[in-house]
């Protein structure tokens, strides 16, 4: 890390490790569940990296008849490599209209291309894009993906905007976008660019990269498709642009549930290279002496912008909007102590993140989001560490003894858990063959367990102890696993751990009470999802590039200042 900040010495990089939080503080699911989005997100980084290169979006081909249904391509320049949004889009008939993975019909379909598309590469992609999953791809298509309008509100903004007037506020900003995606699809499948070559290409090095491009052009899409179809019916008289305030609020809606989830626990090496980026930042700001007056005031204005967006941030789900009430009052209650007592003239910022130690996850979670956007420099580069997915290989010359010290050194946790509880064996993650999607049964009522996914760590590392008390310390890792060979995965696991602390969640992930939407929040989190709103235990809905940039305004203004987006005032002109 130390290469990534030209400023940094070897001083300050020990002091920053130093400083970084325990794994056993941070891999708690609970924690995990409370992660906001911060400057080292992916769509944050996707972002301040075409801004900085003065990126602008070009519309090579429009084929869109009056009803907006035909193709459009968009292209852009990244680190000098052109990379264009094939769009299709389709009539779908409300019986057809599903969220759900499984569905074979959308209202747009999408791929990413290597390079602007020739009209025979649209032609020919038309019938297999438009079927997704079903059709046939090559190397330069990049990624896959499709989109449904949220409907009530595309036709309202259509008819708005084709009268010349904005459309209504309140119902705009109650939803938050104007199409939604289903799935988004990359690393190769169904014939499209594995990540190992995506990964060698200018702009596309760091994590989910293409996937967050083509996210930001559908959400481009959308904004050019309702003003297409409300100039379209309003072709005498003209028809208003969408507000720029609007499109910069506006997003893109996803609907994310468990094909998201087992992500975290199969990527152990890439999930520390994320964490430990997070972790490592915060503990650089909370290292800072002393702060200008800029930066405590920068710090000030950001708490006072995370108090208004957690003010407007409003769910139906019981226990999330518990939390958000609670999380309202802890960043109230925080910023009157600011004004009853200064931070601290030395360390200022560690005296902040001290001072919410009693709080919630929530509160905790969301100042280390604000501690990491108060000083840029001391930050940015470390995006750069956040793609290393290392598979670590077993070794199977390390004795048993070592191993048991493996296991006491990162393991302890597994072994203070109660397991002994029926419903701490409850439940079992499979993918279902019907659905295509990973799914959670219950052991007792439910067939399948036979089939399930690795994930019931702790019960693996009780097995393996129990396997280590029964043989000499000096005996080899690959001798024990000659007569215990389904010990393997396990055994391997806690050798990667050793270098990776942070790729292990430190808790039970198959008992009854363990809530799967935690996993989906950290993950979401490190995308730069906002608004979070679970509809289960299992799903979430969130939106995607909320308060960015669009595309007429990545050259101007600060384009990297969007964290904690807020509802904009229409109510003056622009």
């Amino acid at each position: 890390m130390t290469q990534v900040i030209s400023h940094e010495t070897a001083t300050d990089h020990q002091q920053a490790l130093a400083m970084m939080r325990p794994a056993g503080d941070v891999m708690k699911l609970e924690r995990m569940g409370a992660f906001f989005p911060h400057r080292l997100s992916f769509m944050r980084s996707f972002i301040r990296r075409i801004a900085s290169e003065g990126a602008q979006i070009s519309c090579p081909v429009t084929a869109l008849d009056e009803n907006g249904f035909g193709h459009i391509v968009l292209s852009l320049p990244v680190s000098g490599r052109i990379y264009s949004l094939i769009a299709y889009s389709r009539h779908l008939d409300d019986g057809d209209r599903t969220d759900r993975v499984i569905a074979t019909k959308w209202d747009a379909s999408f791929c990413l291309f290597d390079g602007v598309p020739s009209d025979a590469d649209i032609a020919f992609l038309a019938d297999h894009v438009t079927t997704q999953e079903q059709g046939h791809y090559h190397e330069r298509v990049l990624t896959l993906s499709r989109a449904n309008k949220s409907v009530r509100l595309f036709q309202h903004v259509i008819d708005a905007l084709s009268t010349g007037v904005q459309p209504d506020p309140d119902m705009l900003f109650s939803i938050g976008y104007l199409m939604r995606t289903t799935a988004v699809y990359g690393n190769g499948k169904f014939g499209i660019a594995d990540r190992n070559k995506i990964m060698g290409f200018p702009g596309l090095e760091g994590s989910f990269q293409a996937e967050m491009l083509t996210v930001y052009l559908i959400r481009e899409f959308s904004f050019r498709l309702v003003e297409h179809c409300a100039a379209q019916k309003a072709p005498s008289t003209g028809a208003a642009a969408l507000d720029d305030r609007i499109k910069q609020y506006l997003g893109i809606g996803n609907s994310t549930g468990l094909g998201m989830a087992p992500f975290l626990v199969t990527h152990p090496c890439l999930l520390h290279s994320w964490i430990v980026a997070r972790e490592y930042a915060v503990a650089r700001i909370r290292m800072i002496e002393e702060a200008p007056d800029e930066m405590r005031s920068r710090f000030a204005a950001l708490m006072a912008r995370a108090h208004i967006h957690v003010t407007q941030w409003q769910v139906a789900d019981e226990i999330q909007q518990a939390r958000i009430d609670v999380l309202r009052e802890e960043v109230a209650a925080f910023r009157a102590g600011l004004d009853d007592e200064a931070l601290a003239e030395m360390l200022p910022f560690d005296d902040a993140f001290g001072r919410v130690q009693a709080a919630s996850c929530e509160m905790q979670e969301l100042l280390v989001s604000v501690l990491i956007e108060i000083s840029p420099e001391r930050v940015d580069g470390l995006e750069s560490c956040m793609s290393h997915d290392v598979t670590s290989a077993f070794d199977p010359k390390m004795t048993l003894e070592d191993v048991g010290v493996l296991l006491d050194t990162h393991y302890g946790w597994a072994d203070s858990l109660d397991l002994a509880r029926r419903e701490a064996h409850q439940s079992f993650w499979y993918t279902s063959e019907e659905k295509l999607e990973p799914r959670l049964g219950n052991r007792y009522e439910e067939d399948g367990a036979a089939l399930e996914m690795p994930f019931a760590i702790p019960f693996y590392i009780k097995e393996l102890r129990a396997a280590l008390s029964e043989y000499p310390g000096e005996m080899l890792a690959a001798e024990l696993l000659l007569s215990h060979p389904h010990l393997r995965y396990i055994v391997r696991r806690i050798q990667t751990i050793a270098e990776f602390p942070y790729g292990e969640i430190q808790d039970n992930l198959v008992d009854a009470a363990t809530r799967p939407i935690d996993l989906l929040r950290c993950k979401l989190s490190f995308f730069g999802a906002s608004k979070f709103d679970p509809k289960s235990d299992k799903w979430t809905r969130i939106t995607l590039y909320q308060g960015a940039p669009h595309a007429g305004q990545l050259a101007t203004g600060d384009a990297d200042d969007w964290l904690f987006p807020l509802i904009p005032d229409l109510s003056s002109p622009a």
